[in-house]
């Protein structure tokens, strides 16, 4: 029998459908990683993306188009993690807002829906590069719109061609990417679209699936700096915390939401607005939660309300995490013209961040990606008319971005920096007497002097970059490429130095990490202070995971 439209229903239940398979497959998809490093995370980053919409998707009963589309537009944008998660983002906020307009999709819409998702992908990112998911992405559209002029009229067979033409772009992703080629694997982030969408597909086919969402949240994260010591519930000052989300349906432009945080501001602290289209989410804490819910309901209806008893909750446990801390030293600060916010991930890079000025440090980086909403939490935390954030990652420069495109009432500079040496560098060139754009190109040019190698262990057998390369080697990446491969950490990290060293070299830093101690970080600086007597060799705790070293030339 022939399937020649879908009802709302059937799109919620194919995009739970697409989420489970991605995340049951995750591992697979981490292990495509091209560089043999044990932080590949394309998996773990669309997978939690997906979730964070599908949390949202799985709590909606007898559902309109539009409500799915919200749901999943909303959800993804928020939770979107690293570069492939923040496109995936994009993807169904472009496809969500072709369906909403319709309430049965036939192949046609579909169709329509699949090439506004990439025309909306390809314009999030700046030099979009093909053999990735942007590849594998057009590769559907470009078959779902051929179909469609062809006359095809059955969604199941239409689902199954287009996801079969995608299967075939991938396959050859590696043609049209060298380094994936050199690797041997196919892109993770154009395997992890397909797996979604062969989850739609078998929605689709009737296959069994347990659409049963749970959204585990990633550990280790936190606000870095602040104590973790027990808090007195009488230091709570506002003590309900209160969330909603408000469907707007009345007149809500960028004045009227400054409007709407200055109110919040008068009853409570902690707030945190992010608006997308007609949805705005919404985080309090308050002493009358009643006061921010009747505020929000001059702008619309409100959905997904949650209340909870702060100082309830601490008479239970010990308070973790050190947010409420931090919340309290930046209500308590008056506000002021500019403000740091970096990325980072152990405690003696952290701290080095806070000394050299940085009002908040997101922990994440190599092995946990912080989310858009992760950025936006995290910038209503620094009380500044201008904030620059420095990912220090590459893989989380997009989702800074995206988080700066959704804040309002603050100018907020994402400064691409790539690495955690260059994160410092910047910070340190910040000339107060320069405006917001004067400052930005000079920090992305002093950083660009700056030279980085890290030092970890291969997670699988390779070949790349001329060198055989065997799990559990120790190899030491430069920029670009990965530059010396051993069984000795010190041996490897010297030749890796090497590399990296020339005429104008003058200054090496020396990060090293948890698995590290200080004695072998000294003697190394030893060594290298004896080879090249001209150069200054300075020695830092790092205390970063996985990367023995993190090395900074300059």
């Amino acid at each position: 029998m022939s399937m020649k439209t879908i009802d709302a229903a059937m799109v919620q239940r194919c995009f739970l459908a697409g989420a489970k398979r991605i995340e049951a497959n995750k591992e697979y998809i981490n292990e495509l990683n091209v560089f043999p490093v044990p932080d590949g995370d394309t998996g773990t980053n669309m997978t939690l993306t997906i979730m964070s919409a599908a949390k949202e998707v799985s709590t909606l009963v007898n559902p309109t188009m539009e409500q799915v589309c919200k749901a999943i537009s909303g959800g993804s944008l928020r939770g979107a993690r690293g570069n492939s998660g923040v496109i995936l983002s994009q993807l169904f906020r472009g496809f969500c807002k072709e369906l909403r307009e319709y309430q049965g999709i036939s192949v046609t819409v579909f169709a329509s829906a699949f090439e506004r998702a990439v025309e909306t992908a390809y314009k999030a990112v700046m030099k979009p590069k093909e053999g990735t998911i942007l590849t594998v992405a057009r590769g559907g559209a470009e078959r779902a719109k051929q179909l469609a002029e062809e006359g095809e009229e059955d969604i199941l067979s239409f689902t199954e061609e287009v996801v079969r033409h995608m299967k075939d772009v991938l396959d050859i992703t590696p043609e049209l990417l060298p380094v994936l080629k050199e690797a041997g694997v196919v892109d993770s982030g154009g395997q992890g679209l397909l797996t979604i969408m062969e989850g739609v597909l078998d929605a689709l086919q009737g296959k069994e699936t347990d659409f049963t969402i749970t959204v585990s949240e990633p550990s280790g994260q936190r606000a870095a700096g602040a104590a973790n010591d027990a808090i007195s519930t009488a230091d709570i000052k506002f003590g309900y915390c209160t969330e909603f989300i408000v469907m707007v349906e009345k007149p809500y432009d960028a004045a009227e939401e400054v409007r709407f945080k200055s109110y919040l501001e008068s009853i409570g602290d902690s707030i945190v607005v992010v608006s997308d289209e007609d949805i705005v989410k919404v985080h309090v804490h308050t002493n009358d939660p009643g006061l921010a819910i009747q505020k929000a309901l001059t702008y619309g209806s409100l959905t997904k309300m949650k209340i909870d008893n702060m100082r309830e909750e601490h008479n239970e446990r010990v308070i973790q995490g050190a947010s409420q801390l931090a919340e309290k030293q930046a209500e308590a600060a008056p506000r002021k013209p500019v403000g740091f916010l970096a990325v980072s991930i152990g405690e003696g890079l952290n701290q080095i961040f806070k000394e050299i000025g940085t009002d908040y440090v997101i922990e994440g980086g190599q092995t946990m990606n912080p989310s858009t909403e992760d950025m936006l939490n995290a910038i209503a935390q620094v009380n500044a008319d201008t904030i620059f954030i420095l990912p220090n990652n590459s893989n989380i420069i997009l989702a800074a971005e995206q988080a700066a495109k959704l804040t309002k009432d603050k100018e907020i500079v994402v400064v691409p920096s790539k690495t955690v040496p260059q994160g410092i560098t910047a910070i340190i060139s910040y000339m107060p007497d320069k405006s917001a754009a004067e400052n930005k190109e000079r920090m992305a040019e002093e950083m660009q002097k700056v030279k980085t190698g890290q030092v970890t262990y291969a997670v699988r057998d390779t070949s790349m970059d001329g060198k055989e390369i065997k799990a559990g080697d120790i190899m030491g990446i430069g920029d670009k490429t990965i530059c010396s491969v051993g069984s000795d950490i010190a041996e490897v990290t010297f030749e890796l130095l090497k590399n990296l060293l020339d005429d104008d070299s003058e200054l090496v830093s020396l990060y090293y990490g948890q698995e590290n101690s200080e004695e072998a970080a000294q003697a190394l600086a030893d060594r290298i202070m004896e080879a090249y007597p001209e150069l200054e060799v300075d020695v830092h705790s790092g205390g970063q995971p996985i990367y023995y070293y993190i090395l900074s030339v300059e």
